[in-house]
């Protein structure tokens, strides 16, 4: 009996850290841009390409990009290495994916009350980091100089140093892995870390997302497909849809087993009932959607946190807002929930498509709306798509703040779904905490501590 309550013991969520778009670089601001309504899309950054010289209208024009918005980040390019003990003359080699990874991981445990220094020697913890874009590999590996390859290109720009960096610098001895299942990495390294602490290969665990753009390629790949959106607009569920914005972000949470949590008295913000992972198999293309596969996900991370389709209040969905995709997965979520009052979002609307960080982006959004017990609004929804029979099914897309349900006793339960474009496909459901007290971070964010940042110049 001990054993089966183990594998299924809920986790803890006990600290945030992120860095989305809009000025969302804190929880706390993070709910003030959601239940505001605001959007974090604008024009592309000029430090990222020449625009001028690469955007066409043509969305069939070879070698060109029909996009001039997405939901681009400010200040990617500033960091203190000494604060993290790295010389600038490495840091200037490293990835700003990993630089603003140790930002966030550092805040996320203050958020959590844990001083990062005093880590080394307490038991296990675990890091499990998704990640997808590797750009700025591409200004010294592939810029066609190999004297510009120098001892710090490798740890800097790897994938497997991104989640490594993080234990090294902290002092962490957990499992750490560095995975990529594109939209879904974020997502799947969360399940993965919550296994891990259920199995007790580690008492406390460092998960979540980041991705950055620096690179027009896979934006030229993404046009060539058609699935981005001219005006890098998510218009998701809405008849209008016709593919979703490119965004950046980051996230990054800190998770305890519940029993552990209690006992060390932590301000717990959330708790992961259950989760569960699978692949689309066969479907009509490697990168079309599978209805069947996505109900089966689902109603398996039902039945692993032990919990019934009625108890759920709010679905925060994949929804990308493609004309394909968003059918597809509105079918699914109806046959599972069927009959059932449910409310449906996707934080997506607010800033584009975060693909590797997607899935954090869309956690923490839950989180907070289940903190606050309200639903931010759903942008840019104003006619249903008729691929869907809304009148058969009680969904409802809230285009304004909207209460959130009791579901459970004095708490309240939400799904999160993410589904990577490769195939592999995520769902967690969360409930919240009736006990817990909100808590506003006595540990400043990194930005607006004591600590001093230097811009480093981007290598090309």
């Amino acid at each position: 009996e001990s054993y089966e309550r183990a594998k299924s013991e809920p986790i803890a969520i006990i600290g945030m850290g992120c860095r989305f778009p809009g000025g969302s670089d804190t929880p706390e601001k993070y709910w003030d841009f959601l239940r505001s309504g605001q959007s974090g899309i604008r024009e592309i950054p000029k430090d990222r390409w020449d625009m001028n010289a690469l955007y066409d209208s043509d969305p069939d024009a070879p070698g060109k990009i029909y996009i001039r918005h997405g939901g681009f980040l400010d200040r990617t390019d500033e960091f203190d290495p000494s604060f993290f003990r790295i010389s600038p003359r490495e840091a200037e080699s490293m990835d700003p994916q990993q630089r603003l990874l140790l930002e966030v991981s550092y805040e996320a445990l203050c958020h959590a009350g844990i001083d990062p220094k005093q880590l080394v020697g307490i038991p296990q913890t675990g890091v499990f980091v998704g990640i997808g874009q590797s750009d700025y590999s591409r200004f010294q590996f592939n810029c066609g100089d190999l004297t510009r390859i120098n001892a710090y290109s490798g740890t800097g720009n790897l994938f497997c140093f991104a989640s490594g960096r993080l234990s090294y610098t902290l002092g962490l001895n957990g499992p750490n892995l560095t995975l990529d299942t594109a939209c879904s990495s974020s997502l799947v390294a969360i399940h993965l870390a919550c296994q891990s602490l259920r199995s007790r290969e580690c008492d406390m665990a460092l998960t979540g997302g980041v991705h950055l753009v620096f690179s027009p390629e896979i934006t030229v790949f993404l046009c060539r497909t058609h699935v981005l959106s001219p005006d890098g607009l998510c218009r998701t569920f809405d008849s209008s849809a016709n593919g979703f914005g490119r965004g950046e972000g980051y996230g990054m949470i800190v998770l305890k087993r519940l029993s552990d949590a209690l006992a060390q008295n932590d301000n717990i913000l959330a708790l992961i009932r259950g989760s569960a992972i699978n692949h689309d198999g066969a479907s009509s293309g490697l990168t079309v959607p599978n209805e069947l596969a996505q109900e089966a996900l689902i109603r398996r991370a039902l039945s692993n946190a032990k919990t019934e389709p009625s108890q759920i209040g709010y679905i925060e969905a994949h929804g990308t807002g493609t004309s394909l995709g968003d059918p597809i997965e509105l079918s699914a979520l109806a046959s599972v929930f069927k009959e059932h009052h449910i409310v449906i979002g996707s934080v997506k609307t607010n800033f584009g498509h975060l693909e590797a960080a997607a899935g954090i982006a869309g956690l923490m959004k839950t989180v907070l709306a289940l903190q606050h017990q309200e639903i931010p609004p759903h942008l840019h929804f104003s006619q249903p798509t008729p691929r869907f029979d809304w009148d058969r099914y009680p969904f409802k897309v809230p285009t304004k703040n909207t209460p959130l349900p009791l579901s459970r006793g004095e708490s309240r339960m939400a799904g999160v779904s993410s589904f990577g474009m490769s195939g592999t496909n995520a769902h967690i459901v969360l409930e919240s905490n009736a006990k817990c007290k909100m808590q506003k971070s006595e540990c400043l964010s990194i930005r607006e501590s004591d600590i001093g940042f230097q811009v480093l110049s981007v290598m090309c």
